[in-house]
């Protein structure tokens, strides 16, 4: 990358000097992506923030250089592959981890439009088109970034949430390695710095280190369990529940035709059923039990069912569109009050109908998990 980026740099700058002033390019590219890294809204995709940062900057529309943009990766963007190497033990691996049936996901940082990264890795001879990856992540498509941990709670979410072990392998200690532990995953550390102790094997979320070569062996060294992700921390439960409204506004962006009515199978819940199940839960349920518990002492929780609101309420008649909006607008006043509160306010305690005595976060635990069931639903086959 440290000589990728700057003939990068030089050659999108250069393609777009009749529009834009070389140096002044590049300072406002380097400075709109900065915002874009800080992006910590879950309907905002870093597309549009970047593009936001970019017209404020320069005060003329993105649009009116798109189509240069868009020659510039088809025309000359490809010249760069000679600066890159392909890698063959990367390749091996792939291949290794693909006739192991392991489902793979590139969660590169997604600060690249889509037609750049797919581009890299056919340089890297990884062409999507001989591999079939679940997840590759790009700008249009993603509203975090490493180190964010919301980035790969996200990630998980686009590819449904899947319930199986799940290893997050990455050459950045800081950037694909800590965020990705943050969220509770195991990860691989591909250096060969050994100054990164191997944890014990009781320990959640265990960290490997070594080259490509020693992944699948490492993998073959931990118990399943050590490699099943564990979403218990207030920062791992913030970015699951980032990543609900990130992943619905994403699945939405390529809608089809009655994309909201749709149901995955008769008698399942649409898109729309979802959004407006998870947008009264928040407003009526979740907001206010995390009120209570803030602001009384040991109170009682009432449980409530709200399934039969779907029917009750006629879901499959209402705007899906206007109740995904809604439903942000809810979740983040929950984002922002979980987001305020103490680690000792984390622990406050409450009483519920079924669960009996159990605290705060205890209860975002279970509104994690709903969140996850409910996107599984949407990305069932």
């Amino acid at each position: 990358m440290e000589i990728f980026i700057p003939a990068y740099l030089e050659a999108l700058s250069s393609h777009l000097a009749n529009y834009v002033e070389p140096e002044l390019f590049i300072s406002t590219l380097l400075a709109s992506t900065e915002k874009m890294l800080e992006n910590d809204q879950p309907n905002v995709t870093l597309k549009n923030n970047f593009e936001s940062e970019f017209n404020k900057k320069l005060g003329f529309d993105f649009q009116d250089i798109r189509q240069p943009i868009e020659d510039f990766y088809t025309k000359y963007f490809p010249s760069l592959k000679n600066l890159i190497e392909p890698r063959s033990e990367a390749m091996e691996l792939i291949k290794q981890a693909f006739n192991r049936g392991y489902q793979l996901a590139i969660a590169t940082n997604p600060v690249f439009p889509q037609t750049a990264i797919l581009q890299r890795m056919a340089w890297g001879n990884l062409s999507p088109e001989n591999y079939d990856f679940s997840l590759i992540s790009c700008y249009e498509t993603f509203h975090f970034t490493k180190p964010n941990p919301a980035f790969y709670a996200e990630a998980l979410a686009q590819i449904g949430w899947p319930e199986f072990s799940t290893l997050m392998v990455g050459n950045d200690k800081q950037a694909d390695i800590d965020p990705a532990r943050e969220l509770g995953l195991a990860a691989f550390w591909i250096s060969q710095n050994n100054g990164y102790a191997q944890q014990p094997r009781n320990e959640k979320s265990p960290i490997g280190i070594g080259g490509l070569d020693d992944i699948l062996n490492w993998i073959d060294t931990q118990l399943p369990e050590q490699l099943q992700p564990h979403f218990d921390t207030p920062t791992a439960l913030l970015s699951v529940l980032k990543s609900t409204p990130a992943a619905l506004d994403t699945f939405a962006i390529n809608m089809r035709e009655n994309f909201w009515q749709e149901k995955p199978n008769p008698g399942e819940w649409s898109m729309g059923e979802i959004t407006c199940h998870l947008r009264d839960v928040d407003k009526e349920i979740n907001i206010p039990r995390i009120r209570t518990i803030l602001e009384d002492t040991n109170p009682f929780i009432e449980s409530i069912d709200a399934d039969p609101w779907a029917e009750e309420r006629e879901y499959h008649s209402q705007d899906g569109a206007a109740a995904f909006q809604e439903f942000v607008n809810y979740r983040l006043e929950l984002l922002d009050m979980l987001s305020s509160i103490s680690e000792h306010d984390w622990q406050r305690d409450a009483r519920h109908t079924i669960f009996g005595p159990t605290t705060l976060i205890e209860l975002v635990k279970i509104f994690a998990r709903h969140d996850r069931l409910h996107i599984q639903q949407t990305k069932k086959p």
